[in-house]
This record gives structure tokens, sequence and C-alpha cells, in this order.
């Protein structure tokens, strides 16, 4: 019989096998000090590795009442991999983990912070459907001196477009896997 161990991961309760806990007690150490990021920002990256190994974890082992065991936590570690791309113990690149040029997903929409002129719903809208952003913007505009739908449209896609202010969200926009290599290229939006 395993001894157990409960523990909260991004808040999300999750039950793992004692061998499970240590081994990923020893990814999340690794994995933070081969941070390159400022301690203030330090603490912000963990909590985004943290959540995306929630989501894991809930994906393949499902709710509280299954116990993830230690082949679950070393699949998920060798999928995320380290901050520069690397593997977790020779310190060469990983072929195993995810890329952007191998896993790539439906895109999601949402408002380009990084981009912005007013709010960022151009651009968001330009990554979304992979076109210039110069060219959304001079729709909008001519929507805009035609006709007031345009202003309508605008503000309506303020409203319902969510702000992609972490780097998942940034990934997520492009149609990138939210990998630590792929959320490395992306820094936080501080308001």
């Amino acid at each position: 019989m395993k001894r157990v161990v409960n523990i909260s991961l991004a808040g999300r309760s999750f039950t793992l096998e004692e061998d499970a806990y240590n081994r990923l007690k020893d990814y999340l150490a690794h994995y933070e000090s081969r941070l390159s990021v400022s301690p203030a920002q330090r603490a912000e990256v963990m909590e985004e590795i943290e959540g995306r190994l929630a989501e894991l974890f809930y994906e393949s082992a499902g709710g509280s009442d299954r116990v993830v065991s230690l082949s679950l936590v070393e699949q998920v570690a060798q999928a995320l991999g380290m901050p520069d791309g690397s593997s977790e113990k020779s310190g060469r690149t990983s072929s195993a983990g995810y890329s952007s040029a191998q896993y790539t997903f439906e895109k999601k929409l949402y408002r380009d912070m990084d981009d912005k002129k007013i709010a960022g719903v151009c651009s968001g809208l330009a990554l979304y459907l992979d076109v210039d952003v110069t060219l959304v913007r001079i729709l909008m505009l001519c929507a805009l001196i035609f006709g007031s739908v345009g202003f309508w449209v605008y503000i309506i896609l303020w409203i319902v477009m969510v702000p992609a202010d972490t780097p998942a969200k940034k990934c997520e926009m492009r149609g990138l896997y939210p990998t630590p290599e792929n959320m490395s290229r992306f820094t936080y939006n501080y308001r």
C-alpha cells in the first residue's frame, strides 16, 4: 500500500502518491532554478506553470477522487520541459517536449494588449483571422466613418473579448501550445 499526499495546485485539490509528490516537488524546484527572469516575475511564472500542471493533471486523472501516479507526473514533466526548452536531466534541448512547430491548436480570440492602439481589438482580430493588423484597422475605421455600426461593433468587441494579459493567453491567441518554452517568449503586462 502506497502513502498518498493531498495537495492544492492552482486552487485545485489533488491526491498524489508519495513518490509522485516528491517528483513533482523536485520538478518545480528545478524548473524555478532554471528561470531567467527577475524575482518579481518568478512568482508569476511559477503560478502559471502550476496552473498548467493542474490543468494537465485534471484532464488526465480527473477530479479529486482519482490519485495522481508517478508515471503521470513524469509524463507531464516531460511534456512541459524546462523554461529554456531543454530536458530536465541532460540540459540539452529536448525533442520530446512540445514545441510551437510540432503542436499547435485552435486559436482563441483575445484582445492583443501588446500591439494595441486603443483596446487591442483590431490587433486581436488580425491575429485570430491571420491577416495584417493594418487592414483590420482600416476596415474598422471605414465602418466607423461610413456609419455608426462600426463604433458599436468595436465597443461590443471591446466588452466581449478577454484581454491576453498572461503568457498562456498570448500563446493561445497565436495558436501555440502553452508550454514553458512558448510562454517564455511573452512577458506579463503590469497594470
